[in-house]
């Protein structure tokens, strides 16, 4: 689902394709779990098609379900490079943490960059 036509998060985890509906679903409904929780003052949206966590009207996280991977991105690089040591094993783009199986999402560590991210404002890239 490259880029969603959704109107709210609700209707973007509903649409995750059938093939992979179960794992998929069950990996972005924790993922937005876990963002609600962490980054309290955000406001959740839909923006270029993917739920986004905005803060003072800047999207600072997002997520999303692609074709191959969960995209989470982390758009703060003071956050990245605080965290490069335990991003160096993963697969990183330059904004965006790819996870290829759902199952293997490093849960504690997204909870980690969510808290980090919160903790003081940033600018995002």
């Amino acid at each position: 689902m490259v880029q969603s036509s959704a109107q709210d998060v609700d209707q973007y985890l509903a649409e995750a394709p059938e093939a992979r509906r179960e794992a998929r679903r069950e990996a972005l409904t924790r993922l937005r779990a876990l963002c609600r929780e962490e980054l309290a003052g955000f406001r959740e949206v839909m923006a270029y098609g993917m739920p986004a966590y905005e803060r003072e009207g800047k999207g600072e996280i997002a997520f999303a379900d692609q074709k191959q991977y969960i995209s989470f991105y982390l758009l703060r690089t003071d956050v990245r490079d605080a965290f490069a040591d335990r991003l160096a094993s993963h697969d990183m783009g330059k904004g965006c943490l790819r996870f290829r199986q759902p199952q293997k999402i490093d849960f504690e560590l997204v909870r980690d960059l969510l808290r980090a991210t919160a903790a003081t404002p940033g600018t995002p890239c």
